[in-house]
């Protein structure tokens, strides 16, 4: 069979899923204040990584889906 009819692998099993988790927790800690921050663009841009990753992840396995 070749590999294009072959059913997805499910999300946890993928390297972008573990790097996507990564960004997310990464950037949730730095947003929160856990990890201390000299300013406050410092936490917004952890909140946007942190927004934006599981955006990409969500889109990526969408468009996945829909082939």
């Amino acid at each position: 069979m070749p590999e294009s009819e072959q059913p997805p692998k499910p999300g946890f099993k993928t390297t972008e899923f573990w790097i996507s988790l990564a960004a997310v927790i990464v950037g949730s800690v730095v947003a929160s204040g856990v990890i201390p921050a000299d300013s406050v663009w410092e936490r917004i841009v952890g909140l946007a990584v942190a927004g934006l990753a599981a955006l990409g992840y969500t889109g990526a396995r969408l468009t996945l889906k829909k082939q």
